[in-house]
């Protein structure tokens, strides 16, 4: 069940109440006995710890890591790369 928090514009009085979802919204209040309750409305309780979440849990270029290098994918066994240009022509 959750927990709401309601403030009379009254008497300022401010206090918590815990509810079901399918309960009636209070608005008498329980000092001054006016009907001038309304509900305080709080920003959820989040807190994202931790460096790069939002970079890791994205799929999207921003997400990726740096651009990998071309010639050392292709390298093989000492390290050399062949190329087009490098290979002799055939006719």
């Amino acid at each position: 069940m959750p927990i709401y928090t309601y403030r009379c514009s009254s008497c300022g009085v401010q206090f918590d109440r815990q509810q079901h979802f399918d309960d009636a919204t209070l608005v008498k209040c329980p000092e001054c006995g006016k009907k001038s309750l309304k509900k305080v409305f709080t920003p959820a309780g989040i807190i994202f710890k931790g460096s790069g979440w939002y970079s890791t849990d994205h799929r999207s270029p921003s997400g990726q890591g740096p651009p990998r290098d071309k010639k050392a994918e292709g390298a093989g066994e000492g390290g050399k790369v062949e190329s087009a240009s490098s290979k002799p022509e055939t006719k």
